[in-house]
């Protein structure tokens, strides 16, 4: 019988760290005695002590057989999960390893065209070929939703001989689609769900939360636990259940993409945040949930915001739930950009999460205060004396139904021989790198996807109001490569 109060993990590193010896061993810091004083004075001495190689009684994380694996075995029990890899190249890996355990050179994969960069490189590192499906949009907010079951179902009959189906759940802005009917789909043409829920490692512990992938039937799902529950940056899960995944291919897949020398800090990490959750998972959501609906309650009174709320009366295929622990808030009738009021909010100490022309998204979490939702709520009524402008949408370019890259696939644009050409030169022509407006990572453009003058007008839009591109060459987007 498992027992979650337990951190098998997280001891095994405390008792190593505590015992004196000689270390002739990586890191080349041996403990922290080597270490800069710089960083010393930033860190403190204590967490060096704890930055440990892989010693005999802190197991491997590539083949566990120790405390690595009890401490997978009891994220796998709380989470539900039959078998459960921790991460410490952050979901990233987790996306590029699912996609690598089930699709190969060649083989179709169908995935939404607001995936995260992250698949892009999982398509890149398989030789798989995309099969886009365009999300359910909303033009007013100018935010992409979920795929919905029927234009999966159609992409399904027109492509029965895909491998494997990827979707996003919850979105960067807390939209569920409704992932059952999704998995229900999927599952009739005997091939697997994978599910990008690195923003729903919460989902698991209030049931006022969104229902887990898992749950809604998903065959793997990748979590960031840094991202919305108490682990340290770049610390992930990725879990699986069922029988319709290889887990020899994600272990081997795995091992391909980690780093041959995890952190034992990140590892320890999960272990801790695991437990947190497990044990008192229900009562910090509880408190989580009552701080955004204070946050949501205040700012949805102030004249000119909005806040994104789950849809009443009959609710789209593409937005049936919402993470009420994700905060989105549209600032168009304001007549500011979402960039604009981001700097506003900043200089007032309060940081979002991520700006679009039009919104500002806002992750509350576990380790927010009231004094935050203070903070907060205040820096939105500073902008009530801002007079409304008439300003006109500039939506994502979006089109309807599936969309097949041609004639190449993104792993084929990635190695050919490629040519930089200025920005407007590029029109009609296939793009030969990952142009992405960060955050939320979501790619404008992949390799092998044929550029568009709508695209070039929507990054150029994203620069202009104060977005970040990145991913290529250059990042002033004055040029762009495309194939030769």
């Amino acid at each position: 019988m498992l027992n979650q109060n337990q951190a098998p993990l997280l001891a095994a590193l405390k008792n190593c760290a505590a015992r004196p010896h000689a270390a002739f061993y990586t890191p080349g810091h041996k403990r922290g005695r080597g270490i800069s004083q710089a960083l010393v004075d930033l860190l403190g001495k204590d967490v060096f002590g704890v930055d440990l190689t892989e010693l005999a009684d802190l197991d491997n994380l590539s083949a566990p057989q120790g405390v690595i694996q009890q401490a997978q075995q009891l994220a796998a029990a709380a989470f539900g999960a039959t078998k459960t890899w921790f991460l410490v190249n952050g979901s990233t890996c987790g996306i590029e390893a699912a996609i690598l355990a089930t699709c190969g050179v060649g083989d179709k994969i169908i995935l939404p065209r607001n995936v995260h960069s992250s698949a892009i490189a999982g398509l890149i590192l398989s030789g798989a070929m995309p099969i886009f499906i365009h999300p359910e949009y909303d033009s007013v907010l100018d935010i992409a939703h979920s795929i919905t079951p029927e234009n999966l179902q159609a992409t399904l009959q027109q492509h029965p001989d895909a491998k494997a189906v990827l979707t996003v759940y919850p979105t960067y802005y807390g939209v569920c689609g409704d992932l059952q009917a999704i998995a229900h789909i999927t599952h009739q043409y005997h091939i697997p769900l994978l599910v990008d829920e690195a923003h729903g490692a919460h989902f698991a512990f209030h049931p006022d939360l969104p229902t887990p992938a898992l749950v809604c039937g998903a065959d793997l799902t990748v979590q960031s636990i840094h991202k919305v529950l108490g682990a340290m940056t770049q610390a992930s899960m990725l879990h699986i259940q069922g029988e319709r995944i290889d887990i020899d291919r994600v272990s081997k897949a795995l091992q391909l993409l980690q780093s041959t020398s995890p952190s034992y800090v990140l590892l320890a990490s999960l272990d801790a945040a695991r437990q947190q959750m497990a044990v008192d998972g229900k009562q910090i959501m509880s408190r989580t949930l009552q701080l955004a609906r204070d946050g949501r309650n205040s700012i949805s009174q102030i004249p000119g915001l909005s806040v994104l709320q789950l849809p009443t009366g009959d609710l789209s295929p593409g937005f049936v739930d919402l993470d009420a622990t994700r905060l989105t808030v549209n600032v168009f009738r304001i007549g500011l950009t979402g960039f604009e009021v981001e700097e506003i909010l900043d200089a007032q100490g309060v940081t979002a999460e991520f700006a679009t022309l039009q919104n500002l998204t806002f992750i509350i979490s576990l380790g927010n205060t009231d004094e935050d939702i203070h903070k907060l709520v205040e820096g939105f009524r500073s902008l009530e004396k801002i007079k409304p402008l008439n300003l006109t949408p500039n939506p994502f370019p979006c089109r309807e139904g599936a969309q097949e890259l041609k004639p190449i696939s993104p792993r084929e644009a990635f190695f050919a021989a490629s040519e930089i050409v200025p920005v407007w030169e590029a029109c009609d022509r296939i793009c030969a790198e990952t142009v992405c407006p960060y955050p939320p990572g979501i790619p404008a453009l992949i390799p092998g996807e044929v550029i568009t003058p709508s695209v070039l007008e929507y990054l150029e839009k994203i620069q202009q109001q104060g977005g970040f591109i990145t991913g290529c060459h250059d990042s002033s987007l004055q040029t762009l490569k495309v194939i030769s």
